[in-house]
């Protein structure tokens, strides 16, 4: 009889987060607010290059951007906020960063919180970037979930690979 387990992951849809991208370019090429403001964003493996013709515009830029996020389902937690720099003639840049992947620090901090639940049996351990759960019971790594889903670790959570 194997042990039931779940892992606890942190991913970023890199597909949805592309979606909402191009939406928010779209509707910056098309709101008269953004009109002659050059207002962008650029979308890498790991980062959002924004930039516009004022800081102003490039806030409003960053709202319509998480709206987008948002209604694809992308959690504002995986995002990390560069500096906003300024360029040339009140222009405005920021980088900001998809945060994907538990760190070590992170993963420590949820052991801790699965061992304070007292839950006979429930154990974590980090494998990489995900924080593997086992347990005797299933019902105990179901409540161990449901803890840890009221818990805010700061980054955006998810449960994959439950195993009875």
């Amino acid at each position: 009889m194997s042990v039931p387990t779940f892992d606890v992951v942190s991913e970023v849809n890199l597909q949805e987060v592309r979606n909402a991208v191009d939406q928010a370019n779209r509707e910056a090429s098309t709101r008269f607010d953004f009109k002659d403001t050059d207002s962008k964003i650029e979308f890498t493996e790991k980062e959002l290059h924004l930039s516009s013709a004022s800081e102003d515009r490039l806030r409003a830029l960053v709202v319509v951007l998480e709206e987008k996020l948002v209604k694809r389902g992308v959690s504002l937690k995986s995002l990390e906020r560069g500096e906003i720099v300024e360029g040339s003639r009140g222009s405005a840049r920021q980088t900001i960063k998809l945060v994907a992947g538990i760190s070590t620090e992170k993963g420590r901090a949820i052991n801790k919180l699965i061992k304070e639940l007292n839950l006979k049996g429930v154990s974590g351990s980090i494998q990489g970037d995900a924080v593997r759960v086992s347990g005797k019971k299933r019902d105990d790594l179901q409540a161990a979930i449901q803890k840890l889903k009221e818990a805010d670790f700061g980054i955006p959570l998810q449960f994959n690979n439950f195993r009875d």
